[in-house]
């Protein structure tokens, strides 16, 4: 099995722990608690006959705990990085995150998420402008979804899993089994890689 860890950054309230939840449980909770620091949650999932054990790693949004975020960085093989579309300054954000993702931990897949596309009524920021940013700052991917209706939801992980895998990956010299290029020691036998 192949262990990826993945985290989730963007601005506090664009739905980080929302789709995370939903993806792992299948429920959309409508009162979740903002995220203090970082929680974590796992799931496996089989991308092209391969099974693949996903750390998903949920980073508050408030600009009071984004120092421990560089931290949290080593070892992550993507990043999925929301905006609010109901929410312009989330979408003005984004820069910070990206700034954060590339400096601590390189050349990661990363994708893009128009969260909220439930409240198309209440909407701010165009899918052409997340297109856009998608674009100029190299993002493999984007995606609109919606935590509340299951939209994109499952296809979020798919997505971004396949990109890891296609990216990404490397045999351990050590144990043979394939794991993530950016780390420094094998998550099967714990030996250090060489670099």
């Amino acid at each position: 099995m192949i262990k990826l860890k993945i985290i989730v950054a963007g601005a506090k309230d664009v739905g980080k722990t929302s789709l995370i939840r939903r993806y792992v449980s299948g429920k959309f909770e409508i009162n979740t608690l903002s995220t203090i620091g970082v929680d974590f949650m796992t799931k496996n999932m089989n991308v092209n006959n391969q099974e693949v054990h996903l750390s998903i790693w949920d980073f508050a949004g408030e600009a009071k705990f984004r120092s421990l975020f560089p931290g949290y960085l080593s070892g992550a093989s993507g990043a999925l990085i929301l905006y609010d579309i109901t929410s312009r300054s989330s979408f003005n954000d984004l820069d910070e995150w990206m700034n954060l993702i590339d400096s601590a931990s390189g050349k990661i897949s990363k994708l893009l998420i128009a969260s909220k596309s439930d409240l198309k009524d209440q909407k701010e920021v165009t899918e052409e402008e997340g297109k856009n940013f998608q674009n100029s700052n190299g993002i493999n991917h984007f995606l609109e979804c919606s935590s509340k209706s299951g939209q994109n939801v499952e296809k979020i992980f798919q997505v971004l899993t396949e990109s890891i895998l296609k990216s990404s990956l490397k045999k351990c010299p050590h144990c043979g089994e394939t794991i993530a290029k950016e780390l420094f020691f094998c998550t099967y036998c714990g030996r250090k890689l060489i670099t």
